[in-house]
């Protein structure tokens, strides 16, 4: 399903189907720092219900399975969903292929609903007013996202330099740390509570690197077969050339809780 943002890679069309199996692949990255952040806060453990919006493969729900909580997901492409039942088919995890703006569940059926990688993507106009009947009183929305720093790595930075030479509409290049920014309607019907950024290192080999260049926005879904391969071959080369066969990449991560009044 192609998604087109104006506000998005200069409105070129993506879709994160044509990525599916690297991005299950390439995109389980996240440490266990990341997600002990996550407990620390008491959210998404035994005894709660959480919603995760954007789920791709599921990587959220996945991995803190065995924090207890109980786990239903959603994802716009099918692809995404159907690469997220294999990986999780010993885990009693819902999936549905539903676009955010879509979704739809009863009042008060969810204790924390989250939102990793994907918040900039949703039409908040239509989405918050259904996170704040679909959430319990007192319930919190919690915003998560990782990324690359390219000014502060030479490895992501070369990489991303690559992937602008390949698709110069890519807007998702020259992320700074910052504070995860939420639009002004939220303020209506709910708090922000709490938010944080930290620094991680996140390990990788030349391939794990590359499958994960290669699995985002700006090259595997949004590009052609051609391209792809063109871009991969000077990619791998690229890596031969200034990076050893393993190494970290600097990230930073970021979340913010949004509690309901």
């Amino acid at each position: 399903m192609n998604i087109i943002d104006k506000n998005i890679d200069s409105g070129k069309p993506f879709d994160w189907g044509k990525t599916s199996l690297d991005y299950a692949k390439f995109r389980d990255i996240y440490p266990q720092e990341f997600y002990q952040k996550i407990v620390d806060r008491n959210l998404c453990i035994d005894g709660q219900v959480v919603l995760d919006l954007g789920t791709g493969t599921g990587v959220l729900p996945r991995n803190m399975y065995p924090y207890g909580a109980k786990w239903i997901a959603a994802d716009i492409s099918e692809n995404q969903i159907e690469q997220a039942k294999i990986l999780s088919k010993d885990m009693n995890i819902e999936y549905y292929a539903v676009s955010t703006e879509d979704i739809d569940f009863p009042d008060n059926s969810f204790d924390v609903i989250t939102a990793c990688q994907c918040f900039w993507y949703f039409d908040h106009e239509t989405v918050m007013p259904k996170l704040w009947r679909m959430l319990k009183q007192g319930g919190s929305i919690l915003v998560l996202f990782m990324a690359w720093l390219p000014f502060e790595d030479k490895i992501a930075g070369a990489s991303e330099k690559l992937v602008l030479k390949y698709n110069s509409n890519w807007s998702g290049a020259g992320e700074t740390m910052h504070q995860i920014f939420i639009p002004d309607c939220y303020k209506e019907k709910f708090e922000l509570v709490y938010h944080e950024e930290f620094m991680l290192k996140v390990p990788f080999t030349r391939d794990s690197w590359n499958g994960r260049m290669k699995a985002c926005r700006g090259i595997g879904a949004s590009l052609t077969d051609q391209e792809i391969a063109m871009w991969e071959q000077e990619h791998r080369k690229l890596l031969e050339e200034i990076a050893p066969e393993e190494f970290d990449i600097l990230h930073y991560g970021a979340m913010a809780e949004l509690r309901k009044h």
